[in-house]
């Protein structure tokens, strides 16, 4: 498939948009992680888990409306990147982002970002992923990325099996001392450094989610995960050994300053400890989904799945909606949306939407797609067409779209 870039954008992303009624397609983006085992239920076809090579690791996750790269060593130029595919032809959602700006992604979040600051993928895990925190602003500006608050919901289309261990550690008992972790780190070396001694592990329910703010350790657990955050790559693993795999101190330091790479009283206030320690951690963390009564009526339920604000701010937001069989409804968002849709088929707008049962890597599917701002906001309509199967679509949204979303405690 011919790739458009430069100049050429701007033209066919606006033709894009024109022939879509505001509605873009996008195609399936896969990223690699070499430090994790696949859990294999994100329909990728079996013989494609490692189409990368093996040298590059397992591929773990899919990549929604994003315009952020990943950053992975000896990764592809364009890893992490969604495209827009129109007419045999693809370019980047990122370039067609800075082509036309506020026609696609609305002049609040262009004229403050000058881009789509935020994705979601959907990762994937035999086991869990090292106990690891995302860097803040501040402390990711010291190598020149961005920080990274993130959020989980667990679709349980995807769920229907658990893996290895559907369990999350996060944060630190109450009572856990600065010195007991920098004990740990002292002990890199020696096998299991026992950070995880110093934590507590939450059994993960489909259908529920969590809200995790930049430097608070978490340890994934191998549920399949849907994930809106800020669009940024950075973290730091405070892990020495997952399920017996080494893991190399490089990835606990790769978005630190080089001169600080071992300097352990840096990596250590690198937590927010008010916040690991924290003796309502669930309490102020953990999400159950709220129907949208607004957004829900005859045949359709709209939930919010991701609420809340991180330092007082709201990053990103979600929301699952079903619509039964049979039905069709016309649906009004603030903002542009990045959609998926995980069970089921039917249309959006003048677009066949469905979820596929298996996907060669390289092939294109009619699950995702991209909702400019001005299309969200004049409404577009969704039908089911799929018989007797209700019709899925988890969809998120940038900062500050949503202030009718509930907060902490609705």
């Amino acid at each position: 498939m011919n790739t458009v870039s430069g100049a050429d954008v701007a033209a066919k992303a606006k033709a894009a948009l024109e022939a879509g009624e505001g509605i873009l397609r996008l195609s399936p983006t896969w990223v690699p992680r070499s430090f994790l085992q696949p859990g294999r239920r994100i329909k990728l076809h079996p013989d494609d888990y490692y189409a990368y090579g093996k040298h590059r690791g397992g591929i773990d996750e899919r990549w929604f409306g994003s315009t952020t790269e990943a950053a992975n060593d000896n990764r592809e130029e364009d890893e992490g990147l969604s495209y827009v595919v129109f007419e045999g032809e693809r370019f980047t959602l990122k370039d067609a982002v800075d082509a036309l700006g506020g026609e696609i992604i609305g002049d609040p979040i262009w004229d403050k970002y000058k881009k789509w600051p935020v994705y979601s993928k959907f990762f994937d895990n035999m086991g869990p992923i090292p106990h690891h925190m995302h860097q803040n602003a501040e402390q990711a500006a010291l190598v020149g990325q961005e920080g990274k608050p993130e959020s989980y919901y667990f679709p349980p289309q995807l769920n229907a099996i658990g893996n290895n261990f559907p369990y999350t550690f996060m944060g630190f008992e109450p009572g856990t001392t600065r010195e007991q972790v920098v004990e740990c780190m002292e002990n890199w070396n020696n096998g299991d450094n026992g950070i995880l001694d110093l934590s507590k592990a939450y059994r993960l329910k489909p259908g529920t989610g969590w809200l995790i703010p930049p430097c608070i350790l978490h340890a994934p657990g191998s549920l399949v995960t849907y994930e809106p955050q800020w669009g940024s790559d950075v973290f730091g693993m405070y892990q020495s050994l997952v399920e017996g795999r080494d893991v190399p101190w490089e990835l606990l330091v790769k978005d630190m300053p080089e001169d600080k790479h071992q300097d352990i009283d840096f990596i250590v206030d690198q937590l927010d400890w008010e916040g690991n320690v924290d003796p309502n951690f669930k309490e102020n963390h953990y999400l159950e989904p709220i129907v949208d009564a607004a957004g829900s009526g005859e045949g359709y339920t709209d939930k919010w799945i991701v609420y809340g604000t991180v330092k007082g701010e709201q990053l990103f937001s979600a929301k699952e909606l079903t619509v039964e069989a049979g039905q069709k409804v016309t649906v009004k968002d603030n903002g542009a949306t990045s959609i998926i849709c995980v069970q089921g088929r039917g249309r959006i707008g003048n677009l066949p939407l469905e979820s596929p049962t298996m996907i060669r890597f390289g092939e294109m599917t009619e699950d995702e797609v991209f909702i400019s701002a001005q299309r969200a906001q004049d409404g577009y309509e969704i039908e089911n067409l799929g018989g007797d199967c209700p019709l899925v679509i988890l969809r998120y949204f940038g900062p500050e779209t949503n202030p009718q979303a509930p907060t902490f405690g609705d």
